[in-house]
């Protein structure tokens, strides 16, 4: 779900194939990292790599494939749209992934940013609050081979306490304030990542568990769709650009 207040400059792959990889979306991919990514300033090498690798056409409606690599969220279904890359990037980084944390996302959307993050951790539980993006994510991540990735349905906003305590929680949706259980199922020394602020624009906040406190840090603006749920907005809180993994 994100969508950061960050320019680049719109291009789009040609020629792409919505069902598999070719060269022109190798290409396109490989393009996306090097002036959307590189250029602004991801510098994780771990990273721009999962990012490289991860299909992205492949995680957007067919009759969008040409426009999968360009620099801007795109609709997924379910008044969702599957995240802007360097949002995906840099929320990745943020996290500090080393390759052998459990990590819980907090709106799974189109299954794309879990599957980036599979490639930089050893577990991925993805919680969805929209059944169908849900059984869609479970189904194309699990056809792709991505077999560290659980996609969950559920209210993320509780986080998921049957597999805590985790390394790491991203969250892709806007809160009005960190919600408590993710706090609470961060392990010590844990990272979360999570935007936080009014509905309009809000900023990407990065907490540290030390001994029991919760460090935060605010690492810039972005908007999200809101985190509907217990400890989220209530329905029908708007935004902007509305988006999801």
């Amino acid at each position: 779900m994100d969508s950061a207040s960050a320019s680049g400059t719109g291009e789009s792959a040609a020629n792409t194939s919505p069902g598999r990889d070719t060269t022109d979306t190798e290409y396109a991919r490989c393009d996306m990292v090097e002036r959307q990514l590189r250029k602004r300033d991801i510098r994780s090498q771990r990273v721009l790599e999962a990012m490289a690798s991860v299909p992205r056409h492949l995680f957007v409606r067919p009759e969008l494939a040409a426009e999968a690599y360009a620099d801007s969220p795109l609709p997924i279904g379910g008044g969702q749209t599957i995240s802007q890359p360097y949002m995906v990037a840099a929320m990745a980084e943020a996290l500090a992934l080393e390759g052998n944390e459990k990590v819980l996302e907090v709106g799974a959307g189109s299954g794309y940013q879990a599957a980036v993050l599979s490639l930089l951790a050893r577990e991925v539980i993805a919680v969805e609050s929209l059944a169908i993006l849900a059984d869609s994510a479970r189904a194309r991540l699990a056809r792709m081979g991505y077999v560290n990735v659980r996609v969950e349905f559920g209210d993320g906003s509780e986080g998921w306490p049957a597999d805590a305590p985790y390394d790491a929680i991203l969250v892709t949706a806007g809160a009005p304030s960190i919600p408590p259980p993710l706090i609470e199922q961060l392990s010590e020394g844990g990272r979360l990542v999570i935007p936080v602020g009014p509905p309009a624009q809000q900023d990407l906040v990065r907490v540290v568990k030390r001994n029991g406190h919760a460090l935060q840090e605010t690492l810039f603006a972005c908007r999200f769709v809101p985190l509907l749920g217990k400890f989220g907005w209530p329905p029908g809180a708007g935004a902007a650009e509305p988006s999801r993994g």
